[in-house]
């Protein structure tokens, strides 16, 4: 413990050292984070207003942008804030803090998408036991099945928190992760680093594989339904599978390997804490007319509402 106390915060070396790079990375990523935002927190919004969206889709729908928001306010603020410095530094309760989170509300995200292919499954498979199988309550347990996000966490910053940094506290990253962590230790972390894969690597391999045979499944189904009722299927089927191929590949590339550091895992973090939250609301408000005639409605049903308030009337 004595020897971890000689390091109390960490360099964060970020994406890029040139100065150009970092303005632009700054209009780019804020521009990236406002969209996530207002588009995530919209469909939040709209699902719990709108009297339209009360299949139980939407209502997993509405948590899975809740959690995009929150997992990417978790890294994004604070790197577009350090594009602004030269020397990025992180405490180091506040880089455990960003460890746990991140990994908290990913692990939960992706037991969320698992239990939203049930959900697909059991309304395209099984439509006369739909309502008695996804029930009120049992939406509600399968919902708080996602705290399993909470272990997942836990165990990383329990093999974390306790390592021994002797002095070297430069992370070649722009976030507080796992490998880039181990690399900084001054004992051996080869054991730990196998927790890492099977702890991160083996649940997005089996999670991922578990919603590929579901979506098969449900896809192989769809030979039954009406074609109105089969292009409605594929278009909510669709937009869920497009989200867990963007979620899981680059985190299978990530903690499916040997534990070690590449240039191009800076790449890939981006790509999964940055990007694919706000990929996730627009590919659902563009794929689902529901949601976009939802979304049509209530706004403009509350911008006539504002607009008469104000003494203006059309």
């Amino acid at each position: 413990m004595e020897q971890r106390i000689n390091v109390t915060e960490f360099v964060l070396l970020g994406l890029t050292q040139s100065l150009q790079g970092q303005k632009i990375l700054f209009v780019v990523f804020l521009f990236i984070y406002i969209v996530t935002m207002v588009g995530n927190l919209l469909i939040v919004v709209t699902v719990v207003v709108s009297s339209i969206l009360d299949a139980h889709m939407y209502f997993f729908l509405g948590y899975l942008s809740f959690m995009d928001a929150v997992y990417s306010t978790t890294v994004t603020p604070n790197m577009i804030i350090d594009l602004f410095y030269e020397k990025k530094t992180i405490s180091f309760q506040a880089c455990m803090t960003q460890l746990f989170i991140g990994h908290l509300f990913g692990g939960a995200e992706i037991l969320l998408l698992l239990v939203m292919a049930y959900d697909c499954y059991v309304a395209i498979c099984k439509p006369l036991h739909n309502m008695t199988i996804m029930n009120q309550w049992n939406c509600v347990l399968l919902l708080l099945a996602c705290v399993g996000g909470f272990v997942h966490a836990v165990v990383h910053l329990l093999f974390v928190y306790d390592l021994p940094f002797c002095g070297h506290n430069v992370i070649n990253h722009f976030i507080c992760d796992r490998y880039p962590l181990l690399k900084l230790a001054c004992t051996d972390t080869y054991i730990i680093g196998l927790t890492v894969v099977a702890n991160d690597g083996a649940i997005c391999i089996v999670i991922f594989m578990l919603l590929l045979v579901s979506y098969g499944v449900i896809l192989h189904s769809l030979k039954k339904l009406s074609q109105e009722g089969r292009r409605k299927a594929l278009s909510t089927c669709g937009s869920l599978v497009t989200v867990v191929v963007l979620y899981f590949v680059p985190c299978i590339f990530m903690y499916a390997r040997p534990p070690s550091t590449l240039h191009i895992d800076k790449s890939l973090t981006v790509f999964y804490t940055v990007i694919t939250p706000v990929l996730n609301p627009l590919i659902y408000t563009l794929r689902n007319a529901e949601i976009k005639n939802a979304m049509k409605k209530l706004w403009t049903r509350k911008g006539h509402e504002m607009a008469e308030k104000c003494g203006i009337y059309f």
